[in-house]
């Protein structure tokens, strides 16, 4: 096989290795996902997105537009895209209306939610705007009125946001909230603050394994929702990430089938918050020494790949070669020596590739099976 074939193959048995540990019959729903163009070059395309979601068994999915070139003003003709891929999705997608707190946030919020918009979408970082402003006391009084979610960035290029939120939260009695990312961009404080509290969720749109394992031992597992961030993150990349941690975090299988979208399509269909039980979770991270290595030079080599830069510093290479040594989990690191090598066949190629589709295809594929690789190296146990 060439490299891109051997990446399909890989990544059809990381599918397997998914199926193989899904409860049965579980609800899967995505809270987290984009359909548009950003500004950023990234593109989420509506079919793509469907055809994921169904093709791995999702019941639905909450999406919106991304940072669009369109957006001015208020965002209005891209939460139309939104409403109408939604519409054309027969149920799959439910639409939320993303907000621009310069242009008439609660105008634009109800124009949308009176079209079928079935939440909010609050991006501080990318519209540059401090949770503090007040301007979102009218957007969070709305949202609570009318019982639809408010989904806002949580994670990074954020300055700390737990107080802010937390004022809001406390201000609009039965707002519902999902901070997305884990809340990475200030996590101690946001669990601090909102672990235990009934409607407000974290998503699972991280890329470390490490992350979501700190989560998890801070707050409720019912508060914590299965996500994709699509099109920056994909199937079955962040359902091994959630499965993994879930069963490394002790978590049983109700709170699995909650985290995987039971609690999330019962947050879509109106019905209450569920009973929150106490954190699930590990205090400390116990590997074989080999596979923390692994993890350090994948963590050296990632934001190259990100940037679609050469691997300079060699950090797949260190990889495979740890994985080559004798660690007791010979299955895991095979797979994961198998996916560092046609990772990095995949990188070296993608150089010589003209910009287009066939180069954004290469570098996906290479970032997801770094991905892969990394999930299992951090969730292996010693």
């Amino acid at each position: 096989m060439d490299a891109l074939e051997q990446a399909r193959a890989i990544i059809e048995s990381c599918e397997a290795l998914v199926r193989a540990d899904l409860p049965s019959d579980a609800v899967l729903f995505d809270v987290h996902t984009h359909v548009g163009n950003d500004i950023d070059g990234m593109a989420g395309h509506r079919d793509e997105l469907s055809d994921m979601l169904t093709s791995h068994g999702f019941s639905g999915a909450f999406t919106f537009c991304l940072d669009e070139p369109d957006r001015e003003p208020a965002f209005s003709a891209a939460n139309d895209r939104t409403l109408r891929h939604a519409a054309e999705s027969e149920g799959l997608l439910l639409p939320f209306a993303r907000l621009d707190l310069d242009e008439r946030p609660v105008e634009e919020a109800i124009r949308c939610l009176d079209l079928g918009a079935r939440g909010i979408k609050l991006h501080p970082r990318a519209q540059k705007f401090s949770v503090g402003d007040q301007r979102l006391e009218p957007v969070f009084e709305l949202a609570a009125a009318r019982s639809v979610p408010i989904l806002i960035h949580g994670g990074r290029g954020l300055p700390p946001i737990a107080d802010h939120l937390l004022a809001l939260v406390e201000r609009y009695a039965g707002v519902q909230l999902v901070i997305a990312h884990a809340g990475i961009a200030d996590m101690a404080a946001l669990a601090g603050h909102f672990g235990g509290v009934s409607g407000v969720y974290f998503d699972t749109s991280v890329w470390s394994a490490v992350d979501l394992l700190d989560l998890l031992r801070q707050v409720s597992p019912e508060q914590v929702l299965f996500a994709t961030d699509y099109p920056y993150g994909r199937l079955p990349n962040a359902l091994l990430l959630a499965l993994r941690v879930a069963r490394l975090a002790g978590l049983d299988e109700l709170h699995v089938r909650g985290l995987l979208g039971e609690t999330a399509r019962a947050l879509a269909d109106g019905a209450p918050p569920p009973r929150l039980t106490s954190p699930h979770g590990v205090t400390a991270l116990v590997q074989p020494l080999t596979f923390a290595r692994i993890h350090q030079y994948i963590s050296m080599a990632t934001p190259l790949l990100w940037m679609r830069q050469p691997d300079a510093v060699g950090g797949l290479g260190l990889a495979v070669n740890a994985a080559l040594e004798d660690n007791g989990h010979v299955e895991e690191a095979a797979w994961i020596r198998d996916a560092l090598v046609t990772a990095a066949e995949l990188w070296r190629t993608v150089p010589g590739v003209p910009d287009g589709p066939e180069r954004v295809a290469l570098s996906r594929t290479a970032i997801a099976l770094v991905h892969m690789a990394d999930v299992l190296a951090v969730t292996t146990r010693a």
